[in-house]
């Protein structure tokens, strides 16, 4: 029946409908890249419009997305996206030390289970099944959007905690501009970033440019040692070099094409554990581009794709490398004013030269989606995707998901939330064809969840609250673990796991006279138990995951006046098994970061702003992974200028 329907829409987006003016401007998805201009005596004043993207929150009813825009990004520039989330949300990152690989987190799944995509394209690594986000600068991008949950009927494999998604934002009508941001900080760090853009009623391009230095040469407390003497860290310096182009240009009313390319480049000394003199090195080659071209009828949005993810990641001598090509074609309409639908396919070829295997792999997904509008205060979202690699079908995976508006009067809106939901994840190449070791009979990970919710926003006068509390149960079985066989380690799907928790959110602003106020507060419950003993003498079962916390929260308090803005941030972890057996446990800590910045600073032709940030005020002696030290204190003065 899905691809009935999938055929049906082509057949009926095929017929001529060449729309007029008025009806570009009622399609929501065409009118944001339509160009505005004014004519004003000799004067052709172009009106900033901002490029097409295609809605990531529009077939996710039931479900909770979190924005993190360009604006709260500022103070993190030069930073990685691990700083951002550490900061900014409640989620949980498995750091191995600052600028060392981080993993995330999400409703206590592992790293490999979270689907991480760049301007659309799926970018965690084929071989390792995971993204590192201490090697994504925040300058590289322009806004971070979070699903929380189960999304493998919308992304495919990995999706089974949620989702990251990372955007660039062009924009049409500005005209030339160039930027130069500068970040120095405490041991050794100093980020510079270049950026020039240029756009008018056509056209859109900027170039960044940037280049990150860290030195992490801190103090910290040797807890390996006699005496546990502080020391400074050795051998966790980091150099990060890129550059990303953006493109977008609008070749009729109707049709638009963008492209972006963005290669990133991070040499690592691997900071050795509490007691080691290792010196690891690593080197992270990361190449991305992506091509879109979009053609707007009516109310039928056309969008084909094709992009490229290259990484190469050399670890000491052993060089590992991977690609993956990508076609992807969409159709998005909307039937009548109470039904929209997207349907789509996705290509991916991926070769992959290893230090111990070559190996090539085609995959193919077919995926449906239906939003229902059956009143005016319920909203129901359909997604379905199939899945097939190499000849081979993955879990067919399902969602459904409603909102439904209890009641809404006088700026108060009281919502209720629910969604059920299959996801997947793939064996790993490193899984079914390392050597030795590797075991291709292993079969996908597949899980179960489902969700309820309730939201209540709040508008009166000047003040401004939302809240929101989700509950959430999660089951993931054939989960894949590596066990030893003889002289070596292979991969089974043995382990069964059972996750269960709440996530509240809040956030609030208000204004009083020349004062702005803002809160915001982040807090997760996780139970994520095993329930599978491997061996006989394993006492697995029942027990808490290792470096996933039950409790973690964070807020925000915010103050600004004129031109400048104040905030006081506030980061607790609960403490952490360091085993499956639960008896070792990482104690738990509180940090507090500071920060002070200014609004728009004019000189002339020049504009800018200025921030300073101080992280771990109290100084808080902390380890996130056993024996793996963490900065104290530490200072960071940032400027950006703009002509």
């Amino acid at each position: 029946m899905v691809w009935l329907i999938f055929l049906f829409q082509g057949f009926y987006a095929l017929v001529p409908n060449t729309p007029l003016a008025g009806e570009m401007d009622s399609n929501k998805h065409s009118h944001n890249h339509i160009s505005s201009i004014k004519v004003l005596g000799d004067t052709l004043r172009l009106e900033e419009v901002e490029v097409f993207s295609p809605p990531l929150d529009k077939y996710t009813h039931g479900q909770q997305i979190k924005t993190i825009d360009q604006e709260n990004l500022r103070d993190f520039q030069g930073l990685g996206l691990s700083e951002v989330l550490q900061q900014r949300t409640a989620l949980f990152l498995r750091q191995y030390g600052p600028g060392m690989l981080a993993s995330l987190t999400m409703r206590g799944t592992s790293a490999g289970h979270n689907a991480v995509f760049w301007n659309g394209l799926p970018i965690n690594s084929p071989s390792l099944g995971q993204t590192d986000f201490s090697i994504l600068p925040v300058g590289a991008f322009d806004e971070v959007s979070l699903h929380f949950g189960s999304g493998g009927a919308l992304y495919g494999t990995d999706a089974i905690g949620g989702a990251v998604h990372l955007n660039s934002k062009l924009k049409f009508g500005k005209g030339h501009s160039f930027q130069t941001d500068s970040n120095l900080g405490s041991f050794g760090r100093w980020n510079q970033q270049l950026q020039y853009g240029f756009s008018d009623e056509k056209i859109s391009l900027r170039t960044r440019i940037y280049r990150n230095i860290a030195e992490n040469d801190f103090p910290f407390r040797n807890l390996a040692r006699p005496g546990t003497p502080v020391e400074r860290q050795e051998h966790a310096a980091i150099q990060q070099e890129g550059f990303s182009q953006d493109l977008a240009f609008q070749i009729k009313p109707n049709q638009l094409i963008s492209s972006s390319v963005w290669y990133n480049q991070t040499e690592r000394e691997i900071q050795p554990v509490m007691g080691s003199n290792t010196l690891d090195v690593q080197q992270d080659k990361n190449l991305r581009w992506v091509l879109d071209y979009f053609n707007f009828s009516g109310k039928i949005t056309w969008n084909f794709k094709t992009g490229l993810v290259k990484e190469q990641l050399t670890f000491n001598a052993s060089e590992n490398s991977t690609s993956q090509f990508f076609l992807i074609g969409d159709l998005d309409w909307e039937f009548s004013p109470c039904i929209s639908s997207k349907s789509g396919v996705r290509f991916t070829h991926i070769q992959g030269d290893l230090s111990t295997y070559t190996t090539e792999e085609n995959r193919i997904e077919l995926y449906q989606s239906t939003n229902l509008k059956l009143r005016d205060d319920l909203n129901v979202s359909i997604n379905l995707r199939q899945f097939v690699y190499d000849g081979i079908l993955a879990p067919f995976t399902p969602s459904v998901g409603a909102d439904w508006i209890i009641f809404s009067k006088s700026g108060d809106e009281l919502k209720f939330h629910v969604n059920g939901a299959r996801s997947f994840k793939l064996p790993t190449l490193n899984d079914r064809f390392w050597v030795p070791g590797g075991n291709p009979d292993l079969l996908p990970e597949s899980s179960w969840s489902g969700e309820l919710g309730l939201s209540y926003l709040l508008k009166w006068s000047n003040l401004r609250i939302n809240h929101q509390l989700t509950h959430y149960r999660m089951w993931v079985d054939n989960w894949i673990i590596w066990l030893p066989q003889g002289n070596f380690w292979s991969p089974e799907n043995i382990r069964e796991v059972h996750n269960k928790g709440l996530e509240y959110a809040f956030d609030a602003d208000y204004l009083l006279g020349s004062w702005a106020f803002e809160v915001q507060g982040n807090y997760n419950w996780v139970r994520a138990t095993n329930q599978t003993n491997i061996s006989e003498n394993d006492r697995s079962a029942g027990k808490q995951l290792p470096y996933t916390p039950i409790h973690n929260f964070q807020s925000l308090f915010g103050v600004s006046r004129g031109m400048i803005k104040s905030y006081v941030n506030y980061h607790f972890t609960g403490s952490r098994f360091v085993a499956t057996d639960n008896v070792a446990q990482l104690p738990a800590y509180m940090l507090w970061d500071w920060g002070l910045r200014t609004g728009e600073l004019q000189l002339g032709a020049l504009q800018g702003r200025i921030g300073f940030q101080v992280s771990n005020v109290f100084n808080t002696s902390y380890q996130v992974m056993r024996l793996r030290a963490m900065p104290g204190r530490n200072y960071q003065f940032n400027i950006q200028i703009r002509l």
